[in-house]
């Protein structure tokens, strides 16, 4: 599954991920390889990535994520 991270400043993720936790406006929930297409909002918190090398964090003021087709993209 492919993840794009983005702010109005820089690209703060792009890659391959296994597994992304969101702070969902109505609580996080995670979106995994063959999830249903949604959008989002989000609010304040933090954005968990795992990837083959581990686990990332992102603390985000908000914004809104899209999942479609195995592609997730966030913009914060």
């Amino acid at each position: 599954m492919h993840l794009d991270i983005i702010t109005a400043d820089k690209n703060l993720y792009t890659g391959e991920i296994e597994a992304v936790t969101l702070p969902g406006t109505a609580g996080k929930f995670q979106v995994l390889k063959g999830h249903a297409a949604l959008i989002s909002s989000l609010e304040k918190g933090k954005i968990v990535v795992k990837d083959k090398g581990g686990k990332q964090e992102f603390e985000v003021n908000g914004g809104i994520v899209e999942v479609l087709n195995n592609k997730v993209a966030v913009l914060a």
